[in-house]
């Protein structure tokens, strides 16, 4: 029986997650990681046991051991865990048991999947339903990324890194897009098409597939899925069966519109009305295929929208920092070309008349290669561009550098700053009042902002520094 388990690797978004749905459950949790963060320290103060490095002895009293993507088998935990007989499993491994006699709602794609899921989840709680829910990001007003709930429902991210969304088994499945990601697990556009429609095949008896008519590789998904069998229902413009119509914008800077439902046979049913506070057409999409599964399971999609309309997203997904001297700054963890441009694009929708900073930070070599010109017309809603150097993650540092990628841009202000000390020193110098400065970022240029934040408020005893929503 299964009541130890230890995550190596637990600082992370996914495996920190689980950690906390774990201790919710009343299991003894233990975990390591190479340097202790804050998640780590929340953790710790929630009841797990943490250890700051890697030792055979952490794993003393585990029954179970969990490893990160990112963890090599060659770990002294690993290898210890192994002499000892104790199970070493991959993080979906343990999901699909922990998603067991639960209506599973597994949320994918290559953008958008976090805020998708946090909005299910919300709407869920919001109705009191209470469900379980695992998301890669903490979501606002809930104060947490991760809970094991008392209702039927189980909202999970799937991961496509390492394959993880390959090993669960959903009730239903959102997809919201599919564009070539993760080259260091999908060599190609084809190989990473190719693992989508595979978890698509993963959907229980029953199910159903909610795919984005709106991205070129759902829209083939879904084609290749109803010729198979499976039912399949699409969101986004005509001819979907979930459509937002009358969109515009609304005085909290997101969009306002009415989500109608259009069987293939029959007349177009009315769903909701819904006035979103997050910005831009991306979540306009995100919104409407919650509202989708809520539909398909049977919830008052009225209610459901009520509750999206105070939904204020999650952590570094367009989050306000704060504002000082007239400057806001906006954390984004946007690292792909499309999540870019869409940033972007609602940035310059909720602040049009304001001079908008770029700082992004390019996140593994092997993305940064593969996507390059992509990448390098990203930009053209940003006013002012600064690229800094490759944050490596999980792969070591190669020759290349991101200023090949700023060679490639056809944008009269933009520039390569390396280090995130000079590009800090660079904005002190160059913001002015009324600028927007948007941190791009997976890795740790987040801390660019909170820099900034925090030298306008050593400067002044009342900086007008607004706290993150």
């Amino acid at each position: 029986m299964m009541k130890h388990v230890h995550f190596i690797g637990i600082g992370g978004s996914g495996l920190s997650a689980i950690a906390r749905f774990l201790l919710e459950r009343g299991y003894t949790v233990s975990g390591s990681d190479r340097v202790a963060s804050t998640v780590t320290e929340q953790l710790a103060n929630s009841g797990a046991f943490i250890h700051i490095g890697h030792h055979p002895d952490h794993i003393q009293g585990a029954d179970v051991v969990v490893r990160s993507s990112a963890v090599p088998l060659d770990n002294p935990e690993v290898q210890a865990a192994q002499s000892q007989g104790i199970p070493i499993l991959k993080r979906e491994e343990l999901l699909a048991r922990l998603m067991e006699n639960h209506t599973a709602i597994a949320v994918a794609g290559t953008h958008g999947k976090t805020t998708t899921t946090a909005m299910i989840a919300w709407g869920l709680t919001q109705l009191g339903l209470d469900p379980s829910y695992i998301v890669g990001s903490v979501i606002h007003g809930l104060f947490t990324n991760a809970h094991a709930g008392q209702g039927p429902h189980f909202v999970i991210e799937a991961d496509e890194y390492d394959h993880m969304f390959l090993g669960l088994n959903p009730d239903m499945i959102v997809i919201t897009n599919i564009e070539h990601d993760h080259p260091d697990c999908y060599p190609s556009p084809e190989t990473y098409y190719t693992a989508f429609e595979a978890f698509a095949r993963r959907l229980r008896p029953g199910g159903s597939l909610v795919a984005c008519a709106e991205n070129t590789g759902t829209a083939r998904l879904a084609n290749a899925m109803k010729t198979q069998g499976l039912p399949v229902w699409t969101y986004g413009s005509q001819p979907a069966e979930y459509q937002a119509v009358a969109e515009r914008l609304n005085t909290e800077g997101g969009l306002t519109f009415e989500a109608i439902f259009v069987p293939s046979r029959g007349d177009s049913q009315m769903l909701a009305r819904v006035s979103l506070q997050v910005p831009g057409r991306h979540n306009l999409l995100n919104a409407l295929a919650a509202l989708a599964v809520a539909h398909r399971l049977g919830i008052d999609t009225q209610a459901f929208a009520d509750a999206l309309s105070k939904y204020k997203g999650t952590a570094r997904r367009f989050e306000v920092l704060g504002e000082a001297r007239g400057i806001v700054v906006i954390d984004d963890y946007a690292h792909h070309p499309s999540e870019i441009r869409a940033t972007l694009v609602a940035a310059r929708s909720r602040y049009p008349r304001r001079r908008l900073w770029a700082v992004w930070q390019p996140h593994t070599y092997s993305r940064t290669q593969a996507l390059l010109n992509d990448f390098a017309h990203a930009f053209s809603e940003a006013d002012n561009v600064i690229v800094t150097e490759v944050y490596a993650a999980r792969e070591t540092d190669q020759s290349f550098s991101a200023a090949q990628v700023v060679q490639a841009m056809n944008h009269a202000n933009a520039r390569f700053i390396a280090s995130l000390d000079s590009v800090t020193h660079y904005l002190q110098n160059h913001l002015q009042s009324g600028d927007v400065v948007i941190i791009l970022s997976a890795g740790d240029a987040n801390q660019v902002g909170y820099r900034l934040l925090q030298e306008w408020r050593s400067e002044s005893e009342d900086p007008h520094v607004h706290p993150t929503l």
